[in-house]
């Protein structure tokens, strides 16, 4: 049974049965893996940041017996060349290297799972490349508007993580704290490599520290890694500093409403997520009426929470039989 106390838990530990690197610039080169069944449904994994690179948890939130699972570390992170570099590296680059992906692993379309930036990327890709889409299943719902990163990077979420926040804005002076995003940035892509660690361990674990309704003390440890840190806090920031490399602020969410259409999705949020406040998965919820939204309330914005793995576990099963599992490989 994949149950405990009725909630749903994450399927069992399965290794890739195939794996590779595919060049996708002259610069870059994407690590990619696949598991689960050969002849299964296809989806694709987006994990967070940008920067954050692939887990194996997260092929966890998939039957292996029903999925083809794909998970790639986009660029510049995880094991992808060369690391923590931003040349290359915007939305639409990552959105190309999906189609990219798509074509090498001869998948002809694909259910696209992602949360928090892995939501952004899959709203990105399924706006450009609908026909591709089978479902969309999103977690932790971020736009990269500005009101989002002012909420989280500026004010807003200091106001209930203090603590943490203290911590987050130790490396920048009293007098650059006015506008954080363009202090960090400056630090993170300066030639003070000093500078540059601290800024980066700041910068990741203000998001580590906050990312569970428990708050610090579950801080994932990859947070407190410099190499981790390094590529997290310069791809982040580096995209937020851009607007997402979008046209306009707001512009995802509009194209969602023109585009997505009928598109089958599924949206998980909690309801006590700091990271990514509710607000923005109820918007797009208005905006895009074939989702259903559930809203978690004993959650924030982990995908860890063991009420947020219930609900995703339990959209890639319903996915698996609406879409009709192959036969066991």
């Amino acid at each position: 049974m994949n149950r405990r106390q009725s909630r749903r838990i994450l399927y069992h530990r399965h290794e890739p049965h195939a794996s590779g690197r595919l060049r996708v610039s002259d610069l870059h080169e994407i690590y990619w893996e696949e598991s689960g069944n050969p002849k299964g449904i296809p989806v694709v994994a987006l994990h967070g940041g940008p920067g954050g690179g692939s887990s194996p948890e997260m092929r966890r939130f998939f039957d292996p017996d029903r999925y083809r699972i794909f998970l790639f570390d986009q660029r510049g992170c995880g094991r992808s060349t060369p690391h923590s570099e931003l040349r290359e590296n915007t939305t639409w680059d990552l959105v190309a290297d999906m189609e990219t992906l798509r074509k090498h692993v001869g998948v002809s379309n694909w259910l696209v799972f992602g949360g928090s930036w892995g939501s952004t990327l899959a709203l990105a890709y399924a706006v450009t490349h609908t026909s591709r889409v089978l479902g969309l299943v999103l977690r932790g719902i971020f736009l990269v508007t500005k009101a989002e990163i002012d909420w989280f990077y500026q004010s807003g979420a200091s106001r209930l993580f203090p603590d943490a926040y203290d911590c987050y804005v130790a490396p920048i002076p009293h007098e650059e704290r006015g506008d954080l995003l363009h202090a960090f940035h400056k630090r993170l892509t300066g030639s003070n490599p000093r500078a540059r660690i601290d800024a980066a361990r700041a910068w990741a674990q203000w998001e580590g520290h906050t990312l569970s309704i428990k708050g610090p003390l579950t801080t994932p440890p990859r947070f407190n890694e410099d190499d981790f840190v390094d590529a997290f806090a310069r791809i982040e920031c580096h995209y937020f500093v851009n607007g997402g490399f979008f046209e306009k602020d707001g512009w995802l969410l509009e194209q969602a409403k023109l585009k997505l259409g009928r598109v089958p999705g599924v949206i998980v949020h909690g309801r006590y997520d700091v990271v990514t406040p509710l607000s923005t998965a109820w918007e797009l919820t208005k905006a895009w009426p074939a989702a259903q939204l559930h809203v978690v309330p004993d959650a924030g914005h982990s995908s860890m929470e063991p009420g947020i793995i219930d609900r995703l576990v339990q959209a890639t099963d319903d996915f698996a039989d609406k879409l009709g599992a192959r036969t066991k490989a």
